[in-house]
């Protein structure tokens, strides 16, 4: 296995089904190497790693379960993790394996001809290496003189640093803009395209939502891209535009209730998303965890309509008091069972994703409480709520993935159960709705505020693939 397996990028531009993709693959659920455990498939899907560095407050957390507390945690625990074909218990042999693949490196296969080893690059200085290829002091390693482990972190930092710097680029190779019909649109408009310095990103929504619903606001619409001379985009099929429908679809996107739950009359006119909750503008997420009522609909598809509400969860202390029984597999507890991290099946109704669930407390994933407990603490410092209560908050949360360029990271969600973005609204319309009538176990109350009819799924979607772009 290595990282492109699952994280494509323009590997299959021109395959039949394929295309460019935000370093995700189309897997509903990303395959994994065969072993012993008869696992074929991750539990879940194959998240972008484009934007998904962005400094936040509070800090990073990576994978959706938030179970990394840094990029460095989460390549290092890839490379030696079941992504990549290792069984708990397996770590020394994983770090052996990539130790002995760098030493053994002749440079034969070189994806920058220049016919080095990692031997020579690792050293940084070698007269050899072209500038543009020399690592900084804090990257370089002696490969000949070095321990595994020493060899080991040396890659990770590498790997590390480049994932880093995948973000959305403002320009092409050649200097042509790379924007979204949604950036063309603010600034033809003359709107603001970021907070200002201090403001909060659901302050600026909040602000942009005024701009727009302002009476004087004459809106100048983008018929076409203006930074390719086609006026199309390059990667997409689309139309590259925004009008009228995509102008409706912003406004119901950046609407609020006037309280929560939405009230019997704004249900009747509709129009409300509530989105701007979660996925604030200009990243179009809050970094934060939600139970959006995903992991319930799959369960309950499988089960029955309230099977996942009557789902036996064991409590803190009988949780951690039988690791084996309910937590992930670690390299501490490799026979760990892994029933809420896993993928539900007739079967087996103890199997389901809890998501944060399995992390949260958990004495074998440490790095990352602090952050957590603070988002489960609605950022209350200190928290007044003890860890069993945070833990039932934790239930069936995950991370809010970015909205940008949605179309090259399909299929959607954590479980990858929506193919299109149609369906998604579709479903945020139905848990709404059951959230409103107490149905939705451990629902995030955002989910209250949403007051949207079938009427607005098509001007949603328009918004939705306004923010489309040509990732280069």
């Amino acid at each position: 296995m290595n990282c492109r397996t699952c994280h494509l990028v323009d590997d299959v531009l021109s395959s039949p089904g394929g295309g460019m993709r935000t370093y995700a693959d189309f897997a509903h659920r990303s395959p994994i190497p065969a072993r012993a455990d008869g696992k074929t498939h991750a539990p879940r899907n194959s998240p972008p790693l484009v934007n998904a560095s962005l400094d936040r407050p509070g800090g990073a957390l990576f994978h959706f379960d938030a179970e990394f507390n840094s990029l460095e945690d989460l390549v290092a625990g890839t490379f030696t993790g079941r992504n990549f074909g290792w069984l708990p218990g397996e770590k020394t042999q994983a770090i052996a394996h990539i130790a002995k693949v760098v030493r053994g490196d002749d440079g034969s296969f070189d994806l920058t001809d220049t016919g080095l080893s990692y031997r020579i690059l690792f050293t940084g200085t070698n007269p050899d290496i072209p500038e543009e290829l020399r690592l900084p002091p804090q990257f370089r390693a002696f490969i000949g003189s070095a321990s595994d482990q020493e060899i080991f972190d040396a890659v990770v930092r590498v790997v590390s640093a480049y994932v880093k710097g995948l973000r959305f680029s403002q320009t092409e190779e050649s200097g042509a803009l790379i924007r979204s019909p949604f950036d063309v649109f603010l600034a033809i408009n003359g709107l603001p395209q970021q907070p200002d310095q201090n403001e909060s990103p659901l302050s600026y929504s909040r602000r942009l939502r005024t701009l727009i619903n302002s009476p004087s606001f004459s809106p100048q619409f983008v018929p076409s891209n203006p930074n390719r001379s086609n006026g199309q985009f390059q990667f997409h099929s689309q139309a590259f535009e925004f009008g009228t429908t995509e102008l409706a679809g912003l406004k119901m996107f950046l609407s609020e209730p006037v309280t929560l739950p939405a009230s019997p009359a704004e249900l009747t006119a509709g129009k409300i998303g509530n989105c701007l909750a979660c996925h604030a503008a200009p990243n179009f997420t809050d970094f934060k965890l939600h139970n959006t009522g995903t992991t319930q609909k799959e369960y309950d598809s499988i089960h029955g309509a309230t099977a996942f509400g009557a789902l036996v969860i064991p409590n803190l202390a009988a949780r951690n008091g039988n690791y084996n029984a309910f937590l992930p597999a670690t390299e501490n507890h490799p026979n760990a069972s892994e029933r809420f991290r896993a993928i539900p099946t007739l079967a087996d109704p103890s199997l389901t994703d809890l998501g944060v669930w399995n992390v949260f407390a958990n004495p074998d994933i440490p790095n990352s409480q602090t952050k957590i407990r603070a988002i489960l603490c609605d950022d209350q410092l200190p928290c007044p709520l003890s860890d069993s209560v945070l833990l039932d908050r934790a239930i069936a949360r995950f991370k809010t993935p970015s909205l940008r360029d949605p179309d090259h990271s399909a299929p959607f969600m954590h479980n990858g159960q929506f193919d299109t973005l149609d369906s998604i609204i579709n479903f945020y319309i139905e848990v709404s709705d059951q959230s409103r009538a107490g149905a939705l176990r451990n629902g995030d109350v955002q989910l209250r505020g949403i007051a949207l009819k079938p009427s607005d799924i098509a001007p949603m979607v328009a918004f939705l693939k306004s923010l489309n772009e040509d990732y280069q």
